[in-house]
């Protein structure tokens, strides 16, 4: 039986559209919806269990992002010749999608729920990540899963000043915005990206310009979904619920948490205060309370945590550290901690430290990029690692998670644009999270930036970063300038943006309640602004531009250039004399093909290493010029000459020829020259009789001046001419005794007949 296919259309008003449709594919699935650009495919399917898990209190919710190498017509790279596990660019997109539902689903649904999007069909126009969102809402609206608001998300970029929604990969490049954006009808709920420097106010413009396009997605989702059929609602077991505990609880510790936050405590302090009151109010319950309402009491003792921490900011102005909401921790930072480090850092600000190093590399060290939809390589790159002790905890390391790869991808955006085009490393940049409590991101900005200064990378500007909170009760809002790790989980919204002193670069925001209004966001913005150019203050105080060369201990690197044409020569036969140069120099040498150039990277500490690798090349590209003089070493002594090499630029050998020695007759080479030596030749040219290039030492000395009487020289056998001794040149024997067979020779004509007779001829 054909399948009824239901579909919807979206305008993007621009002679492209993106297409929704659902009843085809997936028909098991509680939600399933294939979303079209172009030729770009996303399957997107939604599953949630009937029941949760006994003892879950919150929502596990998995949302799984993957491009498929079938999409593109590619074979996966590897061995097994099959998908593997997530690269960093799925797992950026599964971080996309997952931080705009998760906040979306009902606070007491706990069941199970798995949001899988696919890649089916890539189009190289098409960037497909700015789809996902709209394949996960649109398969959630499809199901009976309780999921209170649609939303949608798209890229905005800006080229030649306009606005674009999910431009193409042509228009990206040229775009000074790269930014994805989150949002229901109603509200922004997430934003991520790029700039190049752009002002407060146009990256809230920018948002404005893509919410209106979401809103165009959300009325499409709204009538695939009624055009579909809604389902009803799926009923779910609700969480229990016990007013008389829940009295108990807040009587016994809403006031205690209350004067805890106004006491301006640091993060262990303050953990072990709000510890010693859950203790005191478990222990005002029996065994068998615990044993039955266990849970309850937990989950109310941290809703009584949560108000009252919020109301002392609220009410007071007093944030748990006891600074004002404007207010920046104490930072101190230091530059050159490694010594053996390319460049290093160590940033700190209040409870948050970060220890960045950076590591210059050839384009071999290059990050490679290899996906269905994007293959290229990262010349700048940050990596991101949080162990546990950080936060004091022991916890096991399971490998590289979704938030290392996030906070490291926004790190990176946020320095990426100020390397100098004119840098010609490839530079990789590690932070190492120390301590942790708020925005261990933002100070791997900062001590990135650092790190990046102190090793002589040409960074135009320095970068700073700030993360920004918000609480509110809907009446009255703070917004909170560098919030702590608690301020981050109590609080409602957690926006980290990063900028030079001229601009913002990057930005991650995420909100955690309905209906943030723009004029709250503009306030974040202009707060957050204030607060990095005081951060930015403090690290130029370490170190206001980026050293002028790199490190004594790290390596330096030289840019040469060849005719392609010698690029065989260069690197000789399977490798042997670019291998035997590397080995002899110490450096590491890099060779690529360019616009009929061959390019050359040589990378090394020691200048004497270079410095061989350079002339290597100059003697390869040398070209003598006819007429001018060059200093020469014998190389080799030979019979009929010497080979000699040119000193500025060895390796390039040449015959000077035994007659080119001297003015005089040379009887032996050695007489002359030796091994060894050095002299002066002049370069002659090609020999047009041998058609091989010629130089000449008696040419740059004065010729001797004839003398008549003086004998000729002998020439010795093999040499053409008639000897100077008056012999013959030939060996035939006396006229004599040559043979006379020839017969009579013919008669003379006329002229020979008078001038035998002597006579002379007549007109």
């Amino acid at each position: 039986m054909i399948p009824q296919v239901t579909k919807e259309v979206i305008d993007l008003g621009d002679g492209r559209s993106i297409s929704i449709e659902t009843g085809k594919l997936a028909k098991q699935a509680d939600g399933s919806v294939v979303v079209r650009m172009g030729d770009a495919m996303l399957l997107g399917t939604v599953v949630s269990a009937r029941k949760a898990s006994p003892g879950v209190d919150f929502l596990p919710l998995t949302v799984d992002y993957r491009e498929k190498f079938a999409a593109a017509g590619r074979f996966p790279g590897g061995f097994f010749k099959r998908e593997a596990r997530p690269s960093d660019k799925e797992v950026l997109t599964m971080r996309l999608v997952d931080r705009v539902l998760r906040p979306l689903f009902p606070d007491d649904y706990h069941a199970e729920t798995q949001v899988m999007i696919q890649l089916m069909s890539h189009d190289e126009t098409v960037i497909p990540d700015a789809l996902a969102g709209l394949a996960a809402s649109t398969a959630l609206a499809l199901s009976d899963i309780p999921f209170e608001t649609l939303i949608s998300e798209v890229r905005v970029g800006r080229v030649d000043g306009q606005f674009v929604i999910n431009p193409s990969p042509e228009q990206l490049a040229l775009s000074d915005i790269d930014m994805m954006i989150g949002a229901s009808e109603d509200s922004i709920a997430m934003v991520e990206g790029e700039m190049k420097e752009i002002s407060e106010k146009e990256m809230v413009d920018a948002i404005k310009f893509a919410h209106e396009a979401i809103k165009v997605q959300i009325a499409a989702q709204k009538r695939l979904q009624a055009a579909f059929g809604k389902k009803d609602i799926r009923e779910y077991e609700e969480e229990r619920t016990d007013n008389d505990i829940k009295k108990k609880v807040y009587d016994m510790s809403y006031d205690q948490y209350y004067a805890i936050a106004q006491e301006a405590s640091a993060k262990h302090e303050r953990s072990e205060k709000f510890s010693a009151v859950k203790d005191e109010v478990l222990a005002a319950f029996t065994e068998e309370e615990l044993l039955e309402n266990g849970d309850l009491i937990s989950k109310y003792l941290y809703k009584s945590q949560k108000e009252a921490v919020r109301n002392v900011i609220l009410d007071l102005g007093l944030r748990l550290d006891g600074r004002k909401t404007t207010e920046i921790r104490p930072i101190w930072c230091e530059i050159d901690y490694l010594p053996r480090a390319h460049g290093s850092a160590v940033f700190t600000r209040g409870e948050t430290q970060a220890l960045a190093t950076v590591t210059l590399g050839t384009s071999r060290e290059a990050n490679i990029i290899d996906a269905p939809s994007e293959q290229g390589e990262e010349r700048f790159y940050l990596h991101y690692n949080f162990p546990p002790f950080s936060t004091g905890e022991a916890k096991p390391l399971r490998g590289t998670s979704r938030r290392e790869v996030g906070h490291g991808n926004l790190a990176q955006r946020a320095l990426k644009n100020m390397i100098s085009e004119e840098n010609p490393y490839t530079v990789r940049v590690v932070s190492e999270v120390l301590e942790s409590n708020g925005s261990s991101s933002m100070a791997t900005v900062c001590a990135g930036t650092l790190a990046l200064m102190d090793a002589g990378v040409k960074m135009t500007k320095p970068v700073s970063g700030i993360a920004m909170g918000l609480i509110t009760d809907g009446a009255r809002f703070a917004v909170l300038s560098d919030i702590l790790g608690d301020e981050d989980h109590l609080g409602d919204m957690d926006f980290k943006v990063t900028g030079t002193a001229d601009g913002i670069t990057a930005c991650q925001m995420d909100i955690k309640i309905d209906g943030l209004r723009y004029e709250i966001m503009e306030q974040a913005l202009s707060q957050a602004r204030d607060g990095r150019l005081h951060i930015l203050g403090k690290l130029t105080e370490v170190i206001e531009t980026p050293r002028e060369d790199v490190k004594r201990h790290a390596p330096k690197i030289i840019m040469a250039s060849i005719p392609s044409d010698l690029i065989g020569a260069f690197i000789g036969p399977g490798g042997k004399v670019i291998q035997e140069l590397q080995k002899n120099s110490g450096t590491t040498i890099v060779v690529t093909e360019a616009d009929n150039l061959g390019m050359i990277e040589i990378l090394g500490t020691s200048p004497e290493g270079i410095d061989m690798v350079l002339r290597k090349i100059e003697s390869l590209v040398f070209k003598p010029q006819i007429g001018e003089t060059y200093k020469v070493k014998v190389i080799k002594i030979m019979d009929f000459g010497a080979v000699v090499e040119y000193m500025d630029a060895p390796g390039n050998e040449i015959l000077l020829h035994v007659s080119e020695l001297a003015w005089e007759r040379t009887e032996n080479v050695t007489d002359l020259v030796n091994l060894g030596d050095e002299l002066e030749v002049k370069y002659m040219g090609i020999d047009p009789k041998t058609k091989k290039e010629r130089v000449s030492k008696k040419a740059l000395l004065p010729r001797p001046p004839r003398d008549e009487n003086a004998p000729r020289p002998e020439r010795r056998d093999g040499d053409r001419g008639p000897r100077r001794d008056g012999d013959r040149r030939d060996n035939r024997g006396p006229r004599n005794d040559r043979r006379d067979d020839r017969g009579p020779r013919p008669e003379r004509k006329e002229n020979n007949e008078n001038r035998d007779s002597g006579e002379t001829p007549q007109e």
